[in-house]
């Protein structure tokens, strides 16, 4: 049976959008399906779009290997394209004694993870870098940025349609068949028409979605560990009115789910806090207002003059996690599913926080897992 393209891509968020673009580069042609009807519409560009250096994550894990492979080469492409960011750096935050043996396990792991510009501050420069921030002792990444998430992915759009792929809005998937020669893939759009698309191979990176999506292809996602456990976080504003300024990202030390309440920037100067942590039974994006109360007693962890009143609600993310409430660290699924008898299928499943920074190096791993089409 005659292939309509060699791969469809499901999914146009970054991940989706940087796999597509290293495959149309390497001389594949590709489709991608979005369900929406823009791209970067989900956990992309809902999220503090920090450029990650690599620190946290568990040595060998593809969570530490693909962030600082894919923080290199997400830099270069910033600076070769002119995609608006900045290398601010960021200091992590020990606010008392006991969080400093802390600091210095997380320096290790970023030193084991090749993140080696990872060192401790001179305490007298943060104090006199950001005055407002209180800490007995912090670790500072010089190499940690921000980036504005939407540009970037117009630029591995535009990649991808410079190289032949062709980006299908509205259309959401509805089930994967496999064929004798790849696989049929049944997509829905908007008006309810059904369209059937033969390829050769897909890479699932519906991201929220991604579970379900695997259903559709006939994967046991809970044997394989695959079912998402959607993870809400909030973000709040400072006012601009308010006298703090920060000039770095202003991370605590983590003591829980995630990376804790943070301060960042945006590429406007603006402050942001968060995100918070709340596992929730379906993605939604309201911003509880009433939550100021308790951003403020994290926030005042490390900037202890901050109001509640200065504090605004401002937007929310939902991540795509594989560890739910109290469970163990899980990396990302990036595999290819022979094991499943679907050779040709790639999965790019718990995709969160790296993702953004690990993009490309996640696109570099997928094509890799596609040569043999």
């Amino acid at each position: 049976m005659a292939r309509d393209t060699d791969v469809v891509v499901i999914g146009a968020g970054v991940v989706g959008l940087a796999c597509a673009a290293a495959l149309a580069r390497a001389g594949r042609s590709v489709v991608i399906l979005e369900r929406h009807g823009a791209i970067a519409q989900e956990t992309t560009t809902r999220n503090s779009e920090v450029i990650h250096a690599g620190i946290y994550y568990p040595e060998g894990s593809l969570k530490a290997r693909f962030c600082v492979e894919g923080r290199e080469l997400l830099y270069q492409r910033c600076e070769k394209q002119g995609i608006p960011h900045r290398r601010l750096g960021k200091l992590i935050v020990a606010t008392c004694d006991a969080e400093v043996e802390t600091l210095e396990g997380i320096l290790a792991k970023g030193h084991a993870n090749g993140v080696e510009s990872l060192h401790f501050a001179d305490q007298g420069k943060v104090q006199a870098d950001e005055p407002h921030v209180k800490s007995v002792a912090a670790l500072a990444s010089p190499d940690t940025g921000i980036v504005d998430g939407h540009a970037l992915c117009l630029s591995y759009l535009a990649e991808a349609e410079t190289f032949g792929a062709v980006l299908v809005l509205r259309t959401e998937v509805q089930a994967i068949e496999t064929t004798g020669s790849g696989y049929r893939v049944a997509a829905r759009d908007s008006a309810g028409e059904r369209t059937d698309i033969e390829c050769a191979g897909v890479v699932n990176a519906a991201g929220l979605a991604s579970d379900a999506v695997a259903e559709r292809a006939g994967i046991d996602v809970d044997a394989r560990g695959y079912r998402l456990k959607p993870c809400k976080g909030d973000y709040f504003s400072l006012a601009p009115a308010s006298p703090i300024r920060v000039s770095k990202l202003i991370y605590p030390v983590p003591t829980g789910a995630g990376l804790g309440v943070h301060a960042t920037l945006d590429l406007g100067g603006r402050v942001r806090f968060g995100p918070d942590t709340e596992y929730v039974a379906e993605p939604h994006y309201a911003v509880d207002a009433g939550k100021a109360a308790d951003f403020g007693a994290a926030i005042r962890r490390y900037l202890p003059a901050v109001e509640d009143a200065w504090l605004q609600p401002d937007y929310a993310g939902v991540r795509p996690k594989l560890s739910g409430p109290g469970e163990a660290f899980r990396d990302f699924v990036v595999e290819e599913e022979s094991a499943s008898g679907l050779p040709g299928l790639v999965s790019c499943i718990g995709i969160e926080s790296p993702g953004l920074t690990a993009a490309g190096a996640i696109a570099l791993r997928v094509t890799e897992l596609l040569a043999g089409l």
